[in-house]
């Protein structure tokens, strides 16, 4: 493996590391834009679905949380490639809406997989960016030979923490918990990452309340919102992307020595169509190797990426080099041009409440 400092991010090559299965898990109920229609006009109703391509969303019922998701997409995942449950080394929990404030989410999830006690168990805290963070996590743990499989598992169910009276995030966000299946292999095709952080603009997408840290009155609309929902400063985070995630992308493809031809698929994380699209246009990608599924599914954060490549499989299986980039909430980026030729399993299933 190297690393350098880049432009955007720390440039890092991972050899030896084939995903072997992705299955992804979302909620049976669902909600539509029209259900929002005893809050919202239907101008502003068609306005944001416009702008964020959004037109439903599949949400988690009351008791029902992402480790939840996570662990029925998981135990498909196994069953599926036959893997032993004593056979993964370790767990890796990437979401911002964990079960508890404390144990570890991972730790529960190594219990109710029945993973061998001899599992190393953590939890990662990352939203948009944290799938691809969680695949560079996990590739680490098996480039540096000390584990050979790892169970990589990332989502959110953030309509938990959204204000239902908040036209800026009541008809974005949904839910879903994925789980990817990652194990050493001689001939794996290296994967190449940029990750990137500027923490600057973490006052722009965040859910203020804190349970060890005085509520901060700096930030005057921080200070005039209720700090146990979910705050976007849609227009800050939206000039971010716009101006981050081009950067990143030609940098990504330049260090892997890839381009856009031969790359396979583009796949985004999933957090506003218009912006999106913007995006896809500027970096001249052609609309047969980017798509969008946020129109059925929402924005379902460190979730989107694996949902959407599980969604795109169920038509066309990608079996070549695919570059998936997240990016948001921290502000936090990180994008991988790997190869899936080693891939197994893709599966989406639906859960019961």
């Amino acid at each position: 493996m190297s690393a350098t400092d880049a432009q955007t991010g720390l440039q890092i090559r991972v050899d030896h590391v084939a995903i072997r299965g992705v299955v992804s898990a979302v909620p049976q109920q669902t909600c539509t834009n029209q259900d929002f229609a005893d809050r919202f006009d239907t101008q502003v109703i068609d306005e944001i679905t416009k702008m964020t391509g959004v037109e439903c969303r599949h949400i988690a019922g009351p008791n029902q949380t992402t480790a939840d998701l996570a662990e029925a997409a998981a135990s498909r995942l196994l069953s599926q490639l036959a893997w032993a449950a004593e056979s993964v080394d370790a767990v890796i929990f990437v979401s911002q809406t964990p079960d508890f404030r404390l144990p570890a989410t991972a730790c529960t999830l190594q219990h109710r997989l029945g993973l061998s006690k001899n599992c190393a168990a953590l939890d990662v805290n990352l939203g948009c960016s944290g799938y691809v963070y969680g695949l560079w996590l996990a590739s680490r743990l098996i480039d540096g030979l000390a584990v050979k499989r790892v169970l990589l598992l990332a989502g959110d169910t953030s309509s938990k923490l959204v204000n239902k009276e908040d036209r800026a995030t009541a008809l974005l966000f949904g839910d879903a918990g994925t789980a990817t299946a990652l194990e050493y292999n001689e001939q794996a095709q290296p994967a190449y990452y940029v990750i990137g952080t500027d923490g600057g603009g973490a006052r722009h997408l965040m859910v203020p309340r804190s349970p060890v840290r005085a509520e901060q009155q700096e930030d005057v609309r921080l200070s005039q919102l209720n700090p146990d929902y979910l705050y976007m400063d849609g227009a800050q985070v939206f000039n971010f992307t716009i101006s981050s995630v081009p950067a990143l992308v030609r940098q990504l493809l330049s260090f892997s020595g890839q381009t856009l031809e031969s790359t396979e698929h583009f796949l985004f994380h999933q957090a506003n169509a218009f912006m999106l699209r913007h995006i896809a246009k500027k970096l001249k990608i052609p609309a047969d190797q980017f798509s969008l599924n946020l129109q059925r599914f929402g924005n379902t954060s460190s979730a989107s990426i694996p949902l959407l490549l599980t969604d795109i499989s169920r038509q066309t299986a990608l079996r070549e080099r695919v570059v998936m980039a997240g990016f948001g909430v921290g502000y936090s980026w990180a994008a991988v041009s790997c190869d899936l030729s080693l891939l197994q399993v893709t599966d989406l299933i639906e859960v019961e409440s």
